[in-house]
């Protein structure tokens, strides 16, 4: 499984990997609809990122016996699963990839670029988890992205994230842990 795929590589089949936003802009970008280039950190890099860190262990520990009722334990959970995303070191090679690919958007100049989820489980037919997420825009330089991506990935554990697939008919999808 790659963990970049540029949008001119993807459709709709690659929905696992890149979510619906990736997949949409993959499709749009293969009839030539006027798309920026850009690309998709995909599902099996976040994986990659949860697993080398072992914040699934984390997550599971801290969702297990979750009472998505109480506040504070609800904040509890979303501040330490964050904080272990925002500190864990992205995998060396995953990193590079993502620079490289940050650099390849230069056309003479550093871009500006956003930095958006594209959950795999955003838009499911019993819920729609869209909207949830947080979108970094005006993000320049290679470093500001990698740290965009984490950004990124830890907002998928804010309270209202979590209390949402909680207390949602969908629970827990696999992409969360």
């Amino acid at each position: 499984m790659k963990n970049i795929m540029w949008f001119s590589e993807i459709r709709k089949a690659n929905l696992p990997e890149v979510g619906g936003k990736g997949a949409n802009l993959g499709e749009m970008a293969s009839v030539e609809l006027p798309v920026p280039t850009g690309f998709v950190v995909t599902s099996g890099a976040y994986f990659l990122f949860i697993k080398h860190n072992k914040i699934d262990l984390v997550i599971k520990e801290m969702t297990e016996d979750l009472d998505e009722e109480n506040t504070d334990q609800l904040t509890r959970a979303s501040e330490m699963v964050k904080s272990r995303i925002l500190g864990g070191e992205i995998p060396q090679q995953l990193r590079q990839e993502i620079l490289d690919s940050y650099k390849n958007l230069q056309t003479g100049r550093e871009p500006y670029v956003a930095v958006r989820s594209s959950a795999t489980a955003e838009d499911l037919p019993e819920a729609s988890f869209a909207g949830q997420q947080s979108t970094f825009l005006n993000i320049r330089g290679a470093e500001s992205c990698v740290q965009a991506v984490k950004e990124c990935w830890a907002s998928l554990f804010e309270p209202r994230s979590i209390y949402y697939r909680t207390t949602s008919r969908s629970g827990w999808p696999q992409w969360c842990r």
